[in-house]
């Protein structure tokens, strides 16, 4: 405990830096702030008040050491009034420090609690004067103190600090200064998701403070704020805390106002909020479909643009009632029209967007195809065609998605052209494109006998048996399952017997190391195959007679009713075994 007169020596000091004070200069506040920061860690009494007032201090300090530290200052009357208010608040803290670090304070815990609260309340009061003065203009930047980033391996502590710095730079400072901690503070957050927690949870308003710029309608500041709220909106965890600080609005606002790079920006920061469901309504209820579907319809949107709100609304459109406002909209007839953009990330997006909405919504596959959605898919199928294999992919599944679920709509996908396009990407070799060309081919095998003849009449049985070969599991698979569904009428068998290798090629695929489910479609069509007198000689005589006997050992249906076959009278002489 200390001695009445020593607490007396410290309360003259006190007194004598209080005379002092007349002559206070910036630099001289943010040292003595400091050190009082320093000196702070050593108070044992009351923990979490200690640290609400550091962080004043701190923010205090980051807004001092961005200032002028000229002679300007002095000459302003209200500024070194402010100073001399601060450095006095300063003096005090640290009286209470000193006590609370070795218990000698007399006047009790309540009388403790209530000193630091007035602290803590005097601060508060001081930083909201100091960023009152910086927006007068009496304090601007010039040679400002910039706290360093810190390096990999930096303390929770130090990279709380430098973000603190930044909010402080970006309430306090002049528009170079503000641009600059907004870049600052999107590299960090970009990079690590640390800062981001800090940011969010851990420093009052900061979210709210980027929401707020959102509309400050200064070309740069608006741009750097939604990138900031984009990196954020990356973490699922802090979807909700951008949507309660008031960040959809602005957003959406900046998307009906904002120059080409913030509308990109701000699209892209609601592209990601939007992946938490949650949020879909609110983007709603702010007028976020019309405004998405306005940067769809207009000609002059980038790719990018476009690419971000298409995103935006595949999301929105997974709540009913808002695709349902969408269509009402035009949603339907703004992205058949986009799908004809000779901007192909705008087709792709546009094609994409509309696979999306149609998928089990039969209404609104019918409207598509009524705007005339299918033209513009076959066409980028065309083998002349410059677009991409990503392009044609994209094209394909949305004619599956459209046509392949409807009678109608097959007739009209018929008359197209389409199987010559897709026998052409089968015969292009190219892997990207083979595969979703097979998968289509397999699906229409498998429908009416008119589309089988039809497809056998266009030449995809050569082509077919070919694939048998690949080297993907998946292409001999999907392969067979599409020859499969093709033999399955009259016309074809006739077409692959023609053929004399074709029979043994199919054989090759009931080898044991094959997948069980490519075997299950070349036993389908061997049942059929089987019919004739010709094939069931080459299965007799190619030698998987052993690998059809054991399969049917294993109770595979298809794999009996062949052995049934081959074992007539006139075959038994070459077969090891008969069954029944």
């Amino acid at each position: 405990m200390k001695s009445e007169m020593e607490e007396e020596e410290e309360e003259e000091k006190a007194g004598c830096s209080l005379r002092q004070l007349e002559g206070i200069s910036i630099r001289r506040a943010t040292e003595v702030i400091g050190s009082l920061i320093s000196s702070s860690y050593c108070s044992r009494s009351f923990p979490a008040k200690w640290q609400l007032i550091r962080d004043k201090l701190e923010q205090i300090r980051s807004a001092l050491a961005a200032a002028a530290d000229g002679g300007d200052s002095a000459a302003n009357t209200e500024l070194v009034g402010l100073l001399q208010a601060i450095t006095s608040t300063a003096n005090e803290t640290r009286l209470l420090a000193n006590k609370c670090s070795d218990e000698s304070y007399g006047g009790g815990r309540l009388r403790l609690r209530s000193d630091l609260d007035v602290v803590a309340c005097r601060l508060h009061l001081h930083s909201k004067r100091l960023e009152e003065i910086y927006a007068s203009g009496v304090l601007t930047l010039s040679r400002a103190i910039v706290v360093s980033r810190p390096g990999v391996g930096a303390s929770r502590e130090d990279m709380r600090f430098y973000v603190k710095d930044l909010i402080s730079r970006l309430k306090i400072g002049n528009l170079e200064m503000r641009v600059g901690a907004l870049k600052a503070l999107n590299q960090v957050l970009r990079e690590d998701e640390k800062y981001v927690r800090i940011l969010v949870v851990e420093v009052a308003e900061g979210v709210a403070l980027l929401a707020s710029f959102l509309e400050s309608g200064i070309e740069g500041v608006a741009e750097e704020a939604a990138e900031a709220i984009s990196a954020i909106a990356g973490f699922d965890s802090h979807r909700a805390a951008l949507a309660t600080a008031g960040a959809v609005a602005p957003l959406i606002r900046l998307l009906e106002i904002g120059t080409e790079s913030a509308k990109e920006r701000a699209a892209g920061a609601l592209k990601r909020m939007t992946e938490n469901s949650d949020n879909a309504w609110s983007v709603s209820a702010q007028g976020g479909v019309s405004a998405l579907l306005k940067i769809c319809g207009d000609s002059g949107s980038s790719g990018e643009l476009i690419r971000s709100a298409c995103g935006v609304l595949k999301s929105l459109g997974g709540v009913e009632e808002i695709r349902r406002f969408m269509v009402e909209e035009g949603a339907v007839s703004i992205f058949v029209k986009l799908s004809r953009s000779k901007e192909e990330t705008s087709q792709v997006q546009a094609i994409e967007f509309l696979t999306a909405m149609a998928y089990e919504d039969d209404a609104i596959k019918e409207k598509a195809m009524k705007e005339g959605v299918l033209g513009s898919l076959v066409e980028l199928l065309d083998p002349n065609s410059p677009c991409s294999s990503k392009a044609k992919e994209v094209a394909l599944r949305a004619i599956e998605a459209f046509c392949f679920s409807s009678p109608s709509t097959m007739n009209v996908l018929m008359s197209s052209g389409f199987l010559d396009r897709v026998l052409s990407l089968l015969r292009s070799g190219e892997m990207s494109l083979q595969e979703p060309a097979l998968k289509a081919v397999a699906r229409l095998s498998a429908l009416s006998q008119a589309i089988k003849k039809a497809m056998g009449d266009a030449g995809f049985i050569p082509e077919l048996v070919k694939l048998l070969e690949n080297r993907s599991f998946q292409v001999r698979e999907m392969a067979a399952e599409a020859l499969s569904g093709m033999i399955s009428i009259q016309t074809n068998r006739r077409r692959f017997i023609k053929q004399d290798d074709n029979v043994n090629r199919m054989l090759q695929l009931l080898h044991p190391g094959e997948k069980s489910m490519t075997k299950t479609h070349v036993l389908s069509a061997l049942v059929c195959l089987a019919d004739s007198g010709g094939v069931r000689r080459k299965i007799a005589a190619s030698g998987c007679v052993k690998h059809l006997e054991e399969l049917a050992e294993s109770d595979v249906r298809d794999a009996k009713r062949i052995i049934k076959r081959l074992s007539t009278s006139r075959f038994r002489s070459m077969l090891s075994g008969m069954w029944s």
